[in-house]
């Protein structure tokens, strides 16, 4: 039977589609954080964060275009990925919704980067901006490590629109 065409730039799918093939893909959680301009400290939850290159090296993130501190990231000369904790669910929370002060009781320290790296999380990686690349309703950050920092623990998942902890297989 021949296979329809149809046309070009036209998914072949919903986006409920797309999304529910996504939520497959079990993904690590973190918070980005950097110091904005005006000096207040900005961050979010971000699943969308990945190596792109040991030499050098260097991650990528996302964040969308639409984000209220899109104009802090884009103007940050450095900034910090704090990857969090199995324990960290209400954290995660508290930086994926609307919140007047996220940092509020929230304990950190200050690295080179001058962002927040948040106590109890697994890993810190400090960047400088390498690349910045719009796709499609996203702004993806590529940045260059400075420092990194690993803890001992289990790190928080997400999948299936549910936060999990890593085990390990036997």
């Amino acid at each position: 039977m021949p296979v329809k065409s149809r046309p070009a730039g036209t998914p072949a799918f919903t986006e409920r589609q797309f999304r529910d093939a996504l939520a497959q893909f079990a993904t690590g959680v973190t918070i980005v954080c950097a110091r904005a301009p005006d000096a207040r400290y900005v961050g979010f939850t971000a699943n969308s964060f990945s190596s792109a290159s040991l030499d050098p090296p260097l991650i990528l993130w996302t964040l969308s275009r639409r984000s209220a501190s899109l104009p802090a990231f884009e103007a940050a000369r450095h900034y910090a990925i704090n990857v969090l904790a199995a324990s960290q669910v209400e954290l995660a929370k508290r930086f994926s919704r609307p919140h007047e002060d996220r940092f509020a009781n929230v304990p950190f320290r200050l690295g080179w980067s001058d962002a927040p790296l948040i106590e109890g999380c697994v890993a810190w990686f400090e960047c400088r901006p390498h690349a910045r690349h719009v796709a499609g309703d996203h702004v993806v950050f590529i940045g260059e490590v400075v420092t990194v920092e690993r803890a001992s623990g289990e790190g928080l998942v997400f999948q299936h629109g549910h936060f999990r902890a890593t085990t390990p297989m036997k």
